[in-house]
């Protein structure tokens, strides 16, 4: 597991405390989810930059430390663009009309061994966005695409006890166990992560 991953969903996803089915299909059928080639990428990443600061600057742990410019979170995107440009990472992004609001990477094994896995990371939803179903659709669109690249075991990490670990049981993920204090969340203090994985039907 890649640090990359650690606390990868930043707020909780799903529907709001008594909205309607109806609701959440109006909200989905608001924006597109797409895979980003390395042109797309490079582009998106002034706004995946802010999205970034906004996961942090809402108190989501996604390898940042409060404090975070934007400077910085595009410079931490930009060095992704290599391993975009050669497939072993897919990013996944939701845009609506505001623009991009949400945001997932597909990251690809490399080794000989391990050609059938994968792993989910930065997970990430706009604050103004959340609780819309955003990061679930984020997530079916990454397993399609790890299915459509002979993946078929992804892994993730994520906070302890949080809102995402309850979603991504939710959706099938099953937890291999809680490792204490793995990392610091925003504001230095150390946190548990729950590391989880889910087998994927081949085509």
């Amino acid at each position: 597991m890649t640090s990359a991953s650690y606390g990868t969903i930043a707020g909780m996803d799903g529907a709001r405390a008594g909205s309607s089915g109806d609701e959440d299909r109006s909200a989905a059928a608001r924006e597109r989810i797409e895979a980003l080639d390395e042109g797309g990428y490079r582009e998106a990443v002034p706004a995946l930059a802010r999205l970034l600061v906004d996961a942090v600057e809402s108190g989501a742990a996604v390898s940042f430390l409060a404090g975070l410019d934007e400077a910085r979170a595009a410079a931490w995107w930009a060095g992704r663009a290599p391993a975009v440009a050669d497939g072993s990472i897919v990013p996944y992004v939701a845009r609506r009309q505001e623009g991009i609001v949400g945001v997932t990477l597909l990251i690809l094994a490399t080794t000989e061994n391990a050609p059938h896995r994968a792993e989910i990371a930065k997970v990430i939803v706009a604050s103004a966005a959340r609780r819309s179903g955003i990061a679930t659709r984020l997530l079916a669109a990454a397993e399609a695409g790890a299915v459509a690249r002979g993946r078929t075991l992804l892994l993730l990490d994520t906070v302890t006890g949080g809102p995402a670990e309850r979603l991504y049981a939710r959706l099938g993920w099953r937890t291999t166990g809680s490792v204490p204090g793995y990392a610091l969340d925003v504001w230095g203090r150390p946190e548990a992560a729950t590391f989880m994985w889910k087998r994927l039907d081949p085509p």
